[in-house]
């Protein structure tokens, strides 16, 4: 069988949360889909299926599963390389194809609940014949209600018997059966208009979504020769010069060719502080250019762009939903179905087994509660809460790549921290050189900088930096890399070994033990010890403040791993009071620490590893969550991680737990407030002491308050 392809549909008009879940359920027993799942917040079906399997039928067996769920509802693939299309896509249609927020949808339904409340009203006032009175009670109701009663009645052809439509209808037509004319209209009046601002609330927060992610570029100014035209970056390809104004957004990944100017980059990093940048500087696409005017030559096309990549990854975040999201799915499906046949048994059981009672007052009992057996309030605010806490985190640059990554955060036991770029700097620079055996200080450092001269790493730059001169490659022969150990080279004929102290060891060599705090580069010259240069690393000015965040959020244990010397990672530890430090690991001793850390941890408690995303790959996969550090322009960083932290701050790791604990306390407040009202309402009804609009507001109106409480989790402070 061929590898799993990704698919994406927008589903334009969906409205009904609740749908939204029994869309998503089909679609999974589909033979051809792999995993589906549907975010109702930004109206996306996220698909993995198997390439063999011919599209078009797919496609049609999706539309029909969507249409029988919700008629109105449209599917439209999402391509890949659409992104900006798909953004004006959802502002253009957002408005103009879903029936719960057209403009003239919104018309028209206010013109029909006018005059079904004229006619109401008519009917309560004023003293006339019953059948007057029963036939304006029935038009205001048909008015009022008339969609309700269709979508119920189409739903029902399609199997869809357990909906709000099918329930209200049943609710509001059993008043009518038991002469509760005016209840009947009263209640269907409150229950439409519940719903008209549960659908705005719920349009609210998928706007405010939006406008947090609104990084997207809307052109791009193209150099052409000495003109410059406005085009979509899409058209814009890599190598390609593009002007930027003060004020506009960078639209792609590239250097600046000309200008110096001061950027905003709180869009992507959540930083207030300008950043200076001049010919020569790397920029990304989502900043804003304050005042100067660039030239950029562009180094990435649009859909490899840092703005692309996030975009997608927080859109695409709801296909990875939290244990309570799905545990809320699942618990709809048999709610529903157990009141309701609780109604039935409600309507029918008292009536044969207890003498005298009036059947009429059961009736209506049971009718109460087959208003309060929606579970909407639960299916919309939940999925929303969830997404908002994502989407608020993205504005602060903490990128979370699924809900279920944010709800784990809440259990986090044991934090487990690279040193090097991640409670450090990184930044390196040579402290001393300390030469033995008759070789000087110079020569030390030139045979150490032609070692290191094909290496990136951040030692490696520090000491070529140092030595200051150019490097004849033309000298350096056979060379290779150890991993983990350092390097072993052939230098003017001359083997020449550099590295660590575990390559000293590895290869019987007798050395000199550093004593100063730093990392250690010894070097060996035609089997003989030549001595060892320190390279000093500075501490980041909040990786104290990082971890005393995380002990306040109750993390039992911080732990720094490191390959840098004993010395070195000890004294860096005993500054920022990490509880254990592990030093001179290689990358798998690093994973096999983590694998031992997460056994002595408690079964529900999760490990984070926070390191740079590139060298640190396997131990971000083992970690329950993996958290990448400086994630801005490392592809890397983005791909490896379940967290990327845009900056290099390390408290922004407590601040994503402390975002995490903000929208578990909202979702937890969703359910028992929801449930609470209901079950409240349902003993209430059971004992005849609460009538439907009660039950109209334990479901239009709890759902209304659970919306916008879920909308606090979009407010990041």
């Amino acid at each position: 069988m061929s590898s799993p392809i990704k698919k994406e549909f927008i589903l334009e008009g969906l409205g009904c949360a609740n749908c939204a879940a029994k869309m998503e359920r089909k679609i999974n027993e589909l033979d051809e889909v792999s995993k589906a799942s549907i975010n109702f917040a930004t109206k996306t079906l996220t698909m993995e299926i198997d390439e063999e399997f011919n599209n078009n039928t797919l496609i049609n067996k999706i539309v029909n599963i969507v249409k029988g769920i919700e008629a109105h509802v449209t599917v439209k693939e999402k391509h890949k390389h659409s992104f900006n299309e798909y953004s004006h896509h959802i502002h253009e249609h957002e408005h103009t194809h879903d029936h719960s927020y057209s403009i003239k949808g919104q018309e028209k339904e206010l013109i029909k609940l006018g005059i079904g409340v004229v006619l109401y009203l008519i009917a309560v006032i004023f003293k006339i014949s019953f059948w007057a009175e029963f036939i304006l009670f029935i038009a205001s109701y048909v008015f009022i209600g008339g969609d309700v009663l269709l979508r119920a009645f189409k739903n029902i052809g399609r199997g869809q018997i357990f909906d709000e439509n099918f329930l209200m209808s049943i609710a509001t037509i059993g008043a009518f059966a038991i002469g509760e004319y005016p209840e009947a209209v009263s209640v269907m009046l409150f229950y439409k208009i519940g719903e008209f601002f549960q659908d705005m609330a719920v349009n609210k927060s998928r706007k405010s979504i939006e406008s947090l992610m609104d990084i997207r570029p809307d052109y791009a100014n193209l150099k052409i020769n000495d003109k410059t035209i406005k085009v979509s970056p899409e058209e814009v390809k890599a190598g390609d010069l593009i002007i930027v104004k003060p004020g506009e957004k960078i639209p792609l990944d590239g250097k600046v060719a000309e200008g110096f100017s001061m950027l905003d980059t709180s869009a992507l990093t959540g930083e207030s502080l300008p950043r200076e940048v001049k010919a020569g500087d790397n920029v990304l696409s989502g900043f804003i250019n304050k005042n100067g005017l660039l030239t950029i030559e562009v180094t990435k096309e649009f859909s490899e762009s840092t703005v692309f990549k996030i975009l997608d990854l927080v859109q695409n975040a709801g296909s990875r939903k939290a244990q309570t999201e799905n545990f809320i799915t699942k618990f709809a499906r048999y709610y529903t179905p157990a009141v309701v046949f609780s109604a039935l048994a409600l309507a029918f059981i008292p009536p044969i087994l207890i003498q005298g009672v009036v059947f009429s007052q059961w009736i209506y009992r049971a009718l109460v509660f087959l208003v309060v057996s929606c579970p909407c309030a639960l299916v919309i605010s939940i999925p929303l809460s969830f997404f908002g806490g994502i989407g608020g985190a993205s504005k602060k640059g903490i990128l979370v790549k699924g809900g279920n990554y944010l709800e784990a955060l809440n259990n986090v036991e044991t934090v487990v921290f690279d040193k090097t770029g991640t409670l450090t700097k990184g930044v390196f620079k040579v402290t001393e050189i300390n030469s033995v055996n008759g070789v000087s200080k110079e020569e030390l450092l030139e045979y150490a900088a032609f070692a290191e001269s094909f290496s990136n790493h951040p030692i490696a730059v520090s000491i070529l930096k140092a030595y200051g001169r150019a490097i004849d490659r033309a000298v350096i022969k056979d060379y290779n890399e150890i991993a983990g150990y350092g390097i072993s080279v052939r230098i003017r004929d001359r083997e020449v070994l550099a590295g660590n102290s575990k390559l000293m060891k590895n290869k019987n060599i007798k050395f000199n033990e550093a004593v100063s705090i730093g990392t250690a580069v010894h070097v060996v010259i035609d089997n003989r010890y030549a001595g060892y240069i320190i390279i000093s690393d500075e501490i980041k000015e909040d990786s104290a403040k990082a971890i005393s965040l995380l002990k306040s959020l109750g993390v039992k244990k911080t732990v720094m791993l490191t390959g840098d010397n004993k010395a070195a990672a000890e004294k860096v530890a005993a500054e920022l009071k990490i509880d254990e430090v592990y030093s001179e690991l290689l990358p798998d001793g690093k994973v096999r620490e983590v694998e031992r850390l997460q056994e002595e941890k408690s079964s529900k408690g999760k490990l984070i590893f926070a390191g740079d995303g590139i060298n640190d790959a396997p131990v971000l996969a083992r970690a329950d969550i993996g958290i990448a550090m400086g994630g801005i322009g490392s592809d890397a960083a983005i791909e490896a991680a379940d967290v990327v932290i845009m900056t290099d701050e390390p408290s922004k790791i407590a601040e994503a737990v402390k975002i995490a604990k903000k929208t578990r306390i909202i979702v937890l407040q969703n359910i028992v407030f929801a449930l609470a009202v209901k079950i409240l309402i349902l003993i209430f009804g059971a004992f005849g002491t609460a009538s439907m609009w009660e039950a109209v507001f334990a479901d239009a109106g709890v759902a209304l308050i659970a919306v916008l409480n879920s909308m606090r989790s979009l407010k990041v402070h």
